[in-house]
């Protein structure tokens, strides 16, 4: 494996993307199943995902973190996406995001507890803040499961983009 390694957890890999992934991103996001619970809640487009890859890359180079690539350690297969975003509140208050989605075909084996609590340990250990927040939709169960499971509190509802959330926290 070539890219620059993130972060290793026991199953999974975390590196930076290629220029080329827009379309593995446009994949991982290209059902209903998929984007529900994301704002827009539609699949979707190859634009779309070229965008996202560009802040991800923005926000690299300016936070020294972003959303990375997520492989399966053992074959290196693609199965989703995690890591941090810088969150702006309309007080111009900037919180680091706890974020991750994975493939539809991968969901269930409990890799979304895996990184995201590789990640808050991560996170901490490399001094980036004293605390993150992580939203779920209020009907994402399972999102709310790992979130609690790995330690965050909840902190209070949200309205992102015209979609409720709810805002989980972790501190130092």
């Amino acid at each position: 494996m070539s890219e620059t390694i993130i972060l290793e957890t026991p199953r999974l890999i975390l590196t930076m993307w290629g220029k080329g992934d827009a379309e593995l991103i446009r994949q991982l996001h290209s059902t209903i199943e998929t984007t529900r619970y994301l704002s827009g809640a539609a699949p979707w487009t190859l634009e779309k995902a070229e965008d996202r890859l560009k802040t991800w890359f923005s926000e690299q180079a300016r936070d020294g973190v972003t959303k990375y690539k997520m492989l399966r350690r053992d074959d290196g297969r693609f199965i989703g996406r995690a890591g941090f975003s810088r969150f702006q509140e309309e007080q111009g208050r900037g919180e680091f995001e706890l974020g991750y989605s994975i493939r539809q075909e991968a969901w269930g084996n409990g890799y979304a507890t895996e990184i995201a609590s590789a990640l808050a340990e991560w996170f901490f250990k490399r001094g980036i803040a004293d605390r993150f927040i992580a939203f779920t939709h209020p009907e994402n169960a399972a999102s709310q499961r790992v979130l609690r499971k790995i330690g965050m509190q909840y902190r209070a509802p949200i309205m992102i983009e015209g979609v409720s959330g709810l805002t989980f926290q972790m501190s130092r």
